[in-house]
């Protein structure tokens, strides 16, 4: 089974990491999945600073 990756330099989805670890995000199990990774990196990042100022 193949595994996706977003690439944060070209912005496109790679099947099974072609580029270097840095330029990457995943692995996704879909295409799908790997096209919204930027969007999930921002939720993420909004749920820890919710949780940071909770904590302070």
């Amino acid at each position: 089974m193949p595994q996706y990756w977003y690439n944060v330099q070209t912005h496109e989805v790679e099947v099974d990491a072609q580029s270097g670890w840095r330029q990457l995000i995943g692995p996704y199990e879909t295409r799908e999945e790997a096209e919204a990774a930027l969007e999930q990196v921002r939720r993420n990042n909004e749920a820890a600073d919710a949780q940071d100022e909770e904590e302070d």
